[in-house]
């Protein structure tokens, strides 16, 4: 009798299947980053991250919109701490010394990714935590507390910490899924849940998170999806459930490995990608791996 060993997660094949002629644009977690890194090393053209790593679903859906609309930040967005001006809704790698070339930096990766939205084939959105951080108004009436994409680590008494129960984030997602159809009738959206444990939450804590963000992205596949082409790939699910040894994450214990990042990408373009392509993504990465690398003599 063969023995299996390991629960293989069923990937289904999706009904889109990407080509290098496709624009991507990649939103959310670092996981949305590192599978964005792959396909640009591929040769497909990607608009990874264009606010750089975003946790929350409030943070990246009010990123979305700003791109829709193609709207800038002002210095009313930004805030001085240790040095350097921070957006509330950018991550900290837009951080600038002046808040000049803040505003200079954020606005226009804005209008790029505008762009790139407007023609792109494909967006895909990774949550990562359901925990968000709502800045608490200096001067009471000032209005609803703003959840901020970073706390570019300012004092915690500035912030509300909560999390977001499935049905703030459904109602959130609902309007902007039929906002971005319209501004991009061609457009398919792939959600994904990022695999990566934010254990400052606690073990538990962190259940609760991914529980929540996964109960959300399935009703809004349940209401749109004979509306919009609009799908979920697993990758949560295949690092959990299929590469379930410490073997795959990395020295944190909390991130996974480039080996299981590699793996989910692979599953990936078997479930989106026609052989061609894939075989031609394979060719670019060598290629630009080539490229890369420096002769010792």
């Amino acid at each position: 009798m063969k023995m299996q060993l390991y629960t293989t997660v069923e990937v289904s094949p999706m009904p889109l299947k990407i080509s290098m002629e496709d624009g991507v644009v990649t939103m959310g977690s670092c996981f949305a980053d590192a599978i964005g890194r792959r396909m640009e090393e591929g040769g497909f053209r990607v608009e990874r991250n264009p606010f750089g790593t975003l946790y929350n679903p409030a943070s990246v859906a009010a990123a979305l919109e700003r791109m829709v609309e193609d709207r800038e930040i002002t210095d009313r967005d930004l805030v001085q701490h240790e040095g350097l001006w921070h957006s509330w809704h950018h991550h900290g790698s837009f951080s600038r010394p002046t808040a000049e070339e803040t505003l200079e930096v954020c606005n226009s990766r804005i209008h790029q990714s505008h762009k790139a939205l407007h023609t792109a084939r494909v967006l895909m959105v990774t949550f990562g935590t359901a925990w968000v951080y709502g800045l608490i108004p200096r001067l009471k009436g000032e209005g609803a507390r703003m959840v901020v994409a970073n706390c570019h680590k300012l004092p915690a008494a500035m912030f509300e910490r909560r999390r977001m129960p499935v049905g703030e984030i459904v109602a959130l997602w609902k309007p902007l899924l039929v906002k971005l159809r319209e501004f991009n009738p061609g457009l398919d959206i792939i959600f994904t849940v990022s695999p990566i444990r934010h254990l400052a939450d606690g073990a538990h804590g962190n259940q609760l998170s991914k529980a929540t963000l996964l109960m959300a992205v399935e009703e809004l596949l349940s209401i749109f999806s004979l509306q919009i082409p609009i799908s979920y790939f697993p990758a949560y699910e295949i690092v959990l459930d299929e590469l379930r040894d410490y073997r795959f994450y990395g020295p944190d214990l909390s991130h996974p490995s480039p080996l299981a990042e590699d793996i989910v990408y692979d599953r990936f373009q078997q479930s989106a990608m026609t052989p061609a392509t894939i075989q031609q993504a394979h060719l670019n990465a060598k290629k630009m791996k080539q490229l890369r690398h420096i002769p010792l003599h």
